[in-house]
């Protein structure tokens, strides 16, 4: 069974840093386009970041130059850099894995770690 595990979630100050981890296993990793979204109360799911298997990277407009998305295909784990943390910014952030292999596309998603900016 594909598990993704996120962590590093938490209550940081406005201005502050967080590092999100996302834990791949039971997946060909390196094969994975990988992406952290996030839901505030009410709200839709909304994209913050993707990095694709060939490292290149998308961001929200909304988060560009603060947040930066990186990889470790040795680990099986994807990272989201949050810097100049905003209460906006305050949602769940999700993991998200996607790849297509012979005609099918494969999603799946992690459960979710709370961030949440306020003074």
């Amino acid at each position: 069974q594909v598990q993704l595990v996120e962590s590093g979630g938490g209550l940081v100050q406005p201005g502050g840093s967080l590092r999100l981890s996302c834990a791949a296993s039971r997946i060909r990793f390196s094969i994975y386009d990988m992406g952290w979204y996030r839901q505030a109360p009410g709200k839709q799911r909304d994209l913050v970041a993707t990095i694709t298997s060939g490292d290149s990277t998308n961001y929200a407009d909304s988060v560009k130059g603060r947040f930066t998305i990186s990889r470790d295909n040795a680990k099986n784990t994807v990272y989201l850099q949050m810097n100049s943390l905003k209460s906006e910014d305050t949602a769940v952030y999700y993991c998200h894995a996607r790849a297509s292999l012979l005609r099918t596309t494969y999603n799946y998603w992690g459960q979710g770690t709370q961030v949440t900016v306020s003074s």
